[in-house]
């Protein structure tokens, strides 16, 4: 009746008037009468929240089953917001918004008001809205009236900090809810989002304990069963592959899908093999079969393959697994998803198991193409891809170098000869690429019609399709188009020397490009038709004559060039020895490097360094050398001699010690006593390796030096100081030493 009045406007007889009165101010949303209350409540209920509810609902539904899973690595616990992943309801939660907002727009005395903003909060938070879903939760939480809907509101606003990944704040929030009375629904929700905390944090031991003690409260479905799928993973990663296999079984009995179940089965004897249970590990061949047997597992071989190859390579049957790991690769067809992790699997063969830091780059290139940016693994793979890619430039250097000085000391006769033979090979390995090509243009014109399916289906491997149609040929060479030339936009005479080219150096020290910027090597290429033999031009290919030639041009015939082909030699020798020292832990490969440079360069100017980075490799190799003592002997006082831990001159100061023999030496710089402060730093110099005053040490006595010897001795004795402390503090500062006092030397000349 009331609901009524308070809709419709009509005349009344003047003797309930004021009934009617009454009954309007009773509809008012901040009366606290019970028929005011009652209308509110149920128009708030069925008019607003209802619909926003289960339009929001709905929203997670969808965003659930549309979801993209990565089943190569980790899946989260609940899935991340993400704005692009509900775009197709992002007007349906809009919809829900304004649908809740009735509520405390019109029914403030509502009991439905806090109800309506925690829909409001999981809106936004789904929307990755998280500054105000944040607000609204933590409002619910300060002005809300029910115990059970605050807690609701905090478990929200502790899933909003840690998709904001403000990890401290969820903490205290969790600490907080960890002491409250939750009911059922709360305590779920609140096990949920604080195991996916956890494990967003990496910690996975107590992202599956609080797991497992959700289990109990959910109900056998889908989601449920990935939640144990995620178990399985969980210890896996924390190694306790048995209880990962019991998790995995536990998925197969509660109602998974298809690809929950299949990656089920192959977790599981991955996880077999880890425990080493050889009665499960015989099954393993059989269970492989039948998955391979089996029709709706068609798109999914590579995905198998790749799991035999696993279990090989744990094995230690390492060509197996790469044999394994290939027929992934074939298997993969269109669906590229698997091939990042297979290549990443192979590059780490080469690289641990093999030491073949050559094919480990190709295969680990190969990988970066296609990783995705947010995986875990990208990061670490780009930085193991930058040492590798110096290891290829390092040894290419000193190979094709070693190969021009060589051909160059040979006669004109010996000399034709080889490079007839370079040029044959380059023949033969064009046929090779020409035959590949007719045989991939075969495969598709035997395709059924004119569609050509062999360019771009599942029958031929990545490698083998034509580039275009060849993802990680693609994704290859947008890498190498960017290092050489930068981010170019689409446009004519783009590759113009007159352009800014900033990003489009290529790999300043390569020798394939003679030290120079990319847009000096062709900038403005001008077609040259080829010469025939009588003079005249044709487009027939350059003749032998033209082609050896071409090769000649590029040998060191001068003494100039030798040098400069020696000296990157040189510098290519000593970083790769330190590559394979420090980068690759590798002192057995570090160890002859170090020492062919110091045999054919035995006026290098890295000498200390090298004689102090061998002693420190055979000492880790558990062996004997005379490098220790080589050093202590032909440069007593340098940092590397003090670093190995014996000179004539060393002490065991401490550092207070060292601040106060540096305090000495420094009053009587001060007092103009220069020669007693120089003789004084000499001698206390050595005392001080390791120490904070080192350093500071040194570089007072190159003042010292300044003041009182020449001009020659100050600057060798700056060159040391750069040479000795390439760590410190005061390095920038010796360096303008360096360059006035060279200014100098260059004016009086």
């Amino acid at each position: 009746m009331f609901r009524y009045l308070c809709n419709r406007s009509f005349l009344l007889p003047t003797v309930v008037f004021g009934l009617t009165t009454a009954g309007l101010v009773s509809c008012s949303q901040y009366s606290t009468k019970p028929i005011s209350k009652g209308y509110h409540n149920l128009t708030a209920h069925y008019n607003a929240y209802v619909i926003a509810r289960d339009q929001i609902n709905a929203a997670e539904q969808v965003f659930f089953k549309t979801r993209q899973e990565n089943y190569n690595q980790l899946l989260p616990i609940l899935l991340p917001v993400d704005s692009n992943a509900i775009a197709s309801v992002r007007p349906q939660l809009d919809d829900a918004i304004k649908k809740a907002s009735l509520i405390p727009e019109r029914h403030q005395n509502s009991k439905w008001l806090d109800n309506a903003y925690i829909l409001i909060g999981r809106a936004r938070l789904l929307k990755q809205d998280l500054p105000n879903a944040i607000e609204v939760f933590k409002y619910v939480n300060t002005k809300g009236t029910s115990e059970t809907d605050k807690h609701t509101a905090l478990v929200g606003l502790m899933r909003a900090y840690v998709e904001a990944d403000d990890y401290t704040n969820a903490l205290n929030v969790s600490e907080y809810l960890r002491t409250q009375p939750l009911n059922k629904t709360n305590t779920r929700d609140f096990y949920l989002t604080k195991a996916y905390l956890h494990q967003r944090r990496g910690e996975y031991g107590l992202a599956v304990g609080i797991l497992e003690a959700t289990f109990p409260a959910l109900k056998r479905g889908e989601q449920t069963a990935r939640l144990h799928l995620i178990a399985g993973q969980l210890y896996d990663l924390i190694g306790q592959p048995a209880k990962a296999v019991e998790q995995y079984r536990t998925v197969l009995r509660a109602r998974p899908n298809y690809d929950q179940s299949f990656y089920a089965n192959l977790y599981a004897i991955q996880s077999n093999g880890l425990t080493g249970d050889q009665k499960r590990l015989a099954q393993s061949t059989e269970t492989f079969e039948s998955m391979l047997n089996d029709r709706k597992n068609v798109d999914l071989k590579d995905k198998i393959y790749f799991t035999m190859g696993l279990l090989e390579a744990r094995s230690g049957r390492i060509d197996k697994a790469i044999g394994y790991y290939s027929q992934s690769i074939r298997e993969a067809g269109a669906n590229t998803s698997q091939v990042p992790y297979t290549y990443l699997e192979m590059g780490r063969l080469y690289f641990e198991k093999k030491a073949n830091y050559a094919k480990a780059k190709v295969y680990y290139d190969s990988a970066l193409a296609l990783l995705p940016r947010q995986s875990p693994e990208y990061a670490a793979l780009l930085t193991r891809k930058k040492t590798l890619d110096d290891f290829v430039q390092y040894t290419t250097t000193i190979q094709t170098d070693d190969s021009l000085l060589t051909l160059a000391q040979l006669d004109r006769v010996a000399l034709n000869q080889r490079l007839d033979k370079i040029l044959a090979q380059q023949d033969k390995e064009d046929r090779e690429q020409a035959a590949l090509a007719q045989q991939i243009i075969d495969r598709a014109s035997s395709g059924a019609g004119t569609s050509m399916p062999g360019a771009t289906n599942s029958n031929l491997t990545p490698t083998e399709r034509w580039v275009l149609y060849n993802p990680i040929a693609l994704n290859q060479g947008r890498q190498e188009f960017s290092a050489r030339w930068g981010n170019r936009p689409l446009e004519d005479n783009w590759r113009r020397s007159t352009k800014e080219a900033s990003g489009a150096i290529a790999n300043l020290s390569s020798p394939l490009n003679g030290n120079s910027p990319a847009d000096g090597i062709n900038p403005n290429p001008t077609l040259q038709p080829a010469t025939a033999p009588g003079g005249a031009t044709n487009g027939n290919p350059p003749s032998q004559n033209a082609r050896r030639d071409a090769l000649l041009a590029k040998l060191p015939f001068s003494k100039e060039a030798q040098a400069q082909a020696n000296q990157r030699i040189e510098n290519a020798l000593y970083k790769l020895g330190k590559l394979y020292k420090f980068d690759l832990n590798q002192p057995a490969d570090a160890i002859p490097t170090f020492e062919q440079l110091l045999t054919r360069y035995p006026s290098t100017l890295q000498k200390p360094e090298v004689y102090y980075l061998l002693h420190l490799s055979n000492e880790q190799l558990g062996r004997t050398s005379v490098w220790k003592d080589k050093l202590l002997a032909e440069y007593p006082n340098t940092s590397y001699a003090r670093l190995t831990g014996r000179t004539a001159t060393q002490t065991t100061d401490s550092e207070a010690q060292a601040v106060a023999t540096y305090t000495q030496i420094y009053e009587l710089y001060k007092a103009n006593n220069i020669t007693e402060a120089l003789a004084r730093a000499e001698t206390a110099l050595g005392g001080m390796a390791g120490t904070k005053m080192e350093d500071k040490l040194a570089m007072l006595r190159v003042i010292l030096i300044g003041r009182v010897q020449t001009t020659d001795a100050y600057r060798q004795a700056l060159n040391e100081f750069i040479r000795d402390y390439p760590t410190s503090t005061l390095l920038p500062r010796a360096k303008e030493m360096q360059s006035a006092a060279n200014q100098a030397t260059a004016k009086r000349k």
